[in-house]
């Protein structure tokens, strides 16, 4: 087992790091969405399209 991670550890670190990099995204993706900020998640007071952004059939349009 030990050999096999000595012949493998550049695989491994980069495999880990590409792992951090992706819970961290996922983490401020998370904390944004608690706290209310979103891309167009429905927070439409300070967005440029606010009155273009949402049809008369309530669906998201927004580009």
């Amino acid at each position: 087992m030990l050999e096999y991670i000595l012949n493998n550890i550049g695989t491994i670190s980069v495999a880990l790091i590409v792992a951090l990099i992706v819970g961290a995204v996922i983490a401020v993706m998370i904390r944004d969405r608690k706290s209310g900020k979103s891309s167009c998640g429905g927070g439409c007071s300070g967005c440029p399209y606010s009155g273009k952004c949402h049809g008369e059939d309530g669906q998201n349009t927004c580009p």
